[in-house]
C-alpha cells in the first residue's frame, strides 16, 4: 500500500513514517515545514520507499498519484506554535483537512484524522471520554487550535456520512519522545531544557493542573492500529495515568539529576485544569493501551535532548 502523510516532518509525522516504512508500505511524505523540521526525516533520505513533497496543504494538493490511505497530521500542535500562526492553523484544520479529505475520496482510499484532546477544552467530566462533547472558549486565545480540530472532526464525518469515505478519527493526549522541539513550550521540553540549563523550572499556576503522557512509540502504535480499523467515531489515544506538573517535575528532577528549584508563573488563559484519557473504546476496539513507562520513555527523550544541546554525558 502506498500512503500519503500531511504533516510528515513534524513531531509526531516523522515517527508514523518510521512505522510505516517499517511495516512495509511506501510513502508519501508531505509538509511545508511551518513547525516540522526537515531533519526529522533526513534518516529516510536513501529509503526507495520514501519520496518526499514539500507542500502547503491549504492550498490544492498536486497529483501525487494513487494512494490507499491519506493521514493528516499537518497542524501546528504546541501552544507556541499555534499561537505564533493562529490564522494558518485554522486554515489547515478547514481547507487543509478538505483538501486531504478530496484526495482520500478520489482514490477511494482510507482516511485518518490526528485530532487532540483540545477538544474537550478545559473538561467538566473527568476522566474524558469520547462522547463528552467538551468545554471549549471559541474566542480565547487557544481556540484558534481547538476550533480547527473540532471542525476538522466535523467535516471529517460529513465526508464519511455524504461520501462514504472510509474515515478515523483519533483524539491524541499530550504526547511526548524524541524529536519534539526544545522551544515549543509544552511542559516535556520545557522542563528537560531547563534541567539541561542548569535552570529553574517554570511551573505556571500552583503546579496543581494534571496532565497524562504517552511515549511516542505508543501513540503511533494506537495510530496504526486505528488506521486499519473501521471504527469512524473519535478515539482517545494517551496514557490514562494522571499525575500533577509538579509530581511530573520531580520525574524529570530524577532522570536528570537536576536539584534546581521550581519558579511559579501566572497560569495562562484557558489552560485545562485536567487532562486524562478513558482509553476503554481504544482497548475494546483496538486491542491497544501504552506499554512504555514514564521512566524509560523519560529516559529516551532526555537522551535525544541532551545530545541536540550538547550536554555532555
Amino acid at each position: 500500500m502506498r500512503i500519503l502523510i500531511a504533516g510528515a516532518a513534524g513531531f509526531i509525522g516523522s515517527h508514523f513514517c518510521d512505522r510505516l516504512l517499517a511495516e512495509g508500505y511506501a510513502v508519501v511524505g508531505m509538509d511545508n515545514f511551518i513547525t516540522g523540521s526537515a531533519d526529522n526525516l533526513a534518516h529516510l533520505s536513501a529509503d526507495p520507499r520514501f519520496e518526499f513533497i514539500q507542500h502547503d496543504v491549504t492550498r490544492p494538493i498536486p497529483d501525487i498519484g494513487p494512494v490507499e490511505g491519506v493521514l493528516n497530521l499537518a497542524s501546528p500542535a504546541s501552544p507556541v506554535d499555534y499561537l505564533e500562526h493562529p490564522i494558518e492553523t485554522l486554515e489547515v484544520g478547514s481547507r487543509g483537512t478538505q483538501n486531504l479529505l478530496e484526495v482520500a475520496l478520489k482514490n477511494d482510499a482510507r482516511y485518518l484524522l490526528t485530532s487532540t484532546s483540545e477538544c474537550y477544552g478545559d473538561p467538566l467530566v473527568h476522566p474524558q471520554v469520547e462522547t463528552y462533547w467538551g468545554n471549549v472558549n471559541p474566542i480565547g486565545p487557544r481556540s484558534c487550535y481547538d476550533e480547527s480540530k473540532r471542525f476538522a472532526e466535523a467535516i471529517t464525518m460529513a465526508y464519511h456520512r455524504k461520501h462514504g469515505v472510509k474515515t478515523n478519527i483519533a483524539r491524541i493526549f499530550n504526547t511526548y519522545g524524541p524529536r519534539m522541539q526544545l522551544d515549543d513550550g509544552r511542559v516535556v521540553p520545557a522542563f528537560i531544557d531547563q534541567a539541561l540549563r542548569g535552570e529553574p523550572f517554570t511551573v505556571y499556576g500552583t503546579g496543581a493542573q494534571t496532565r497524562s503522557f504517552c511515549y511516542v512509540s505508543d501513540l503511533v502504535d494506537g495510530l496504526f492500529r486505528l488506521m486499519l480499523s473501521d471504527e469512524r467515531y473519535p478515539v482517545n489515544v494517551g496514557n490514562p495515568i494522571e499525575m500533577t506538573i509538579l509530581e511530573f517535575a520531580e520525574h524529570i528532577k530524577k532522570v536528570s539529576g537536576s536539584s534546581a528549584p521550581i519558579e511559579f508563573r501566572p497560569l495562562p488563559e484557558d489552560d485545562p485544569k485536567r487532562r486524562r484519557p478513558d482509553i476503554t473504546k481504544a482497548k475494546q476496539v483496538l486491542g491497544w493501551e501504552p506499554r512504555v513507562t514514564l521512566e524509560e520513555g523519560l529516559a529516551e527523550t532526555f537522551q535525544y535532548f541532551r545530545s541536540k544541546v550538547g550536554v555532555a554525558a
